[in-house]
């Protein structure tokens, strides 16, 4: 979404005026891409959480204004459902201690922002689903003061015509319905992002994709939503059916979704947004009076105002951007598949096998993807949302596989070579993997912690679900911020 936009209503004018004006956007982008005009000399890479706020019992805590006025940070933000805040970091160089630049920073934030939250009876837990959220948690009336989020679920459900259903089957099955996009709240990510060389961009988001199986299966951390057992990462599910703008025909006519993975492997950075041009109608048709041709003509950098919103409305796993940092235009890689959690360190250990496998397989002489076919890596991504740590994936060269087998016997390897290509420290390399090792060898992750200690606490105690799912997150937020990473964390 990027920037804060006013309550309005749209109009077929307006909504031609942004076709018109995105298409301008899209013809002066190409423009850029021939004559590589891009900031690519010293590539940086970014970090984004989403996090979410409980009170002492263990519930979603609706305070995110007060908690923000108490934080006073702008690197902190809102974020859509009324229990979230997001923190963005300031982008690093990877090599030699950018991860660690990055776990610095992360910690000390968030130390300081539990400190403050606590002064309006709130704590901050970094999950990718909270645990004990329940239906009454997610309505129109939970979402964010801000305009935007009014605005665009009014947006997704003017294009659905009609309340939208959930059902998600896993170890349980979960169905129910929504009249607006508030479950979407419920799914807390992590971002990393990537900055890539226009000609290069293509490889990196190849690979991104390639990836993205092992990166969910390590890295699981949603098992519960409204107090049922689906799949270890059901947010994966949830962010694809509660913003689908498509009803059930225009699902059978295989229109594409918002929400989606893709459908095939790219040569340029210019298919995907040719791909939102050409697919998808507008959610948000708000145009800017910057003319892009003008501005790029006189030599300057156009924001590309229509083509970024657009894209902002656009929920690729792996999603293209185009930004302008004082006034030099550059491109990222923008990594979404991931949970938040369930400690600082682990979620760095899961940005050092993501930044250290995508190096590794774009400096291969042939690129693994040419050797898979791309329905291959998207059923190895929902694979690896359902069954986890216990995934079992298709790999080139290998065959089916248990996920946690290959990343010990082979992707390890290539993920020390990638952080070594970037100039990672060795040491940071070391200590990061490791985590990634151990939790291969131990078979834990967040989703299998937060699993065993609900069937411990059910199995044991006299507690119900709803009893033992607090009692779990108030564990888990105990251990979260102790900073050790999952595979070490007692489950009685």
């Amino acid at each position: 979404m990027g920037k804060d936009v006013e309550s309005t209503e749209f109009t077929r004018a307006d909504r031609q005026r942004f076709r018109q004006k995105v298409r301008r956007c899209l013809d002066v982008f190409a423009q850029m891409l021939a004559e590589s005009r891009f900031d690519a000399d010293r590539p940086m890479a970014g970090l984004e959480i989403e996090l979410n706020l409980v009170d002492d019992a263990g519930d979603p805590s609706m305070r995110n204004a007060e908690v923000l006025a108490a934080i006073s940070d702008p690197a902190f933000q809102t974020e859509l459902g009324q229990f979230n805040i997001e923190i963005n970091l300031p982008p690093q160089p990877l090599r030699p201690n950018g991860l660690a630049a990055f776990e610095d920073m992360v910690r000390a934030n968030l130390n300081e922002a539990e400190a403050k939250a606590n002064r309006v009876n709130s704590h901050i837990v970094m999950v990718g689903i909270l645990p004990t959220l329940r239906g009454v948690h997610v309505s129109e009336d939970t979402l964010s003061a801000n305009p935007r989020y009014k605005l665009l679920n009014e947006q997704v459900f003017a294009a659905r015509g009609e309340d939208l259903e959930i059902n998600i089957v896993g170890q349980e099955r979960l169905v129910t319905t929504a009249d607006s996009i508030a479950p979407e709240s419920a799914c807390t990510s992590v971002q990393y992002h990537l900055q890539v060389a226009p000609e290069d961009f293509a490889k990196f988001w190849n690979a991104s994709q390639v990836v993205a199986s092992i990166q969910l299966a390590l890295g699981a951390n949603a098992p519960y939503l409204f107090g049922k057992q689906l799949w270890a990462e059901t947010r994966i599910a949830l962010f694809e059916q509660a913003t689908d703008t498509r009803p059930d025909e225009l699902k059978a006519q295989g229109v594409r979704p918002r929400v989606w993975f893709g459908d095939r492997w790219i040569t340029s950075i210019f298919d995907l947004f040719e791909e939102n041009v050409q697919y998808y109608p507008a959610l948000l048709p708000l145009t800017d009076d910057e003319d892009p041709a003008e501005v790029l003509a006189r030599g300057d950098t156009p924001e590309l105002h229509e083509l970024r919103l657009h894209n902002g409305t656009i929920y690729r796993w792996n999603r293209p951007i185009y930004d302008v940092v004082h006034g030099r235009p550059h491109l990222r890689v923008e990594n979404r598949v991931l949970p938040a959690g369930p400690s600082v360190v682990d979620v760095m250990a899961n940005g050092a096998l993501y930044f250290g496998l995508v190096r590794a397989l774009t400096d291969q002489d042939r690129p693994l993807w040419t050797q898979m076919s791309f329905s291959a890596a998207e059923d190895n991504f929902h694979a690896a949302a359902r069954a986890g740590i216990d995934a079992r994936v298709y790999w080139p060269g290998v065959g089916e596989v248990p996920a946690a087998e290959l990343v010990l016997r082979r992707l390890l390897p290539m993920a020390h070579d990638g952080l070594d290509a970037w100039g990672v420290s060795a040491a940071d390399r070391d200590r990061l993997l490791g985590v990634i090792e151990q939790r291969c060898i131990t078979g834990r992750n967040g989703a299998t912690w937060q699993v065993d200690t609900v069937r411990g606490l059910e199995a044991n105690t006299s507690v119900n679900r709803e009893q033992a799912l607090r009692e779990m997150t108030r564990r888990y937020a105990k251990f979260m911020h102790s900073n050790e990473p999952v595979h070490t964390w007692p489950v009685s």
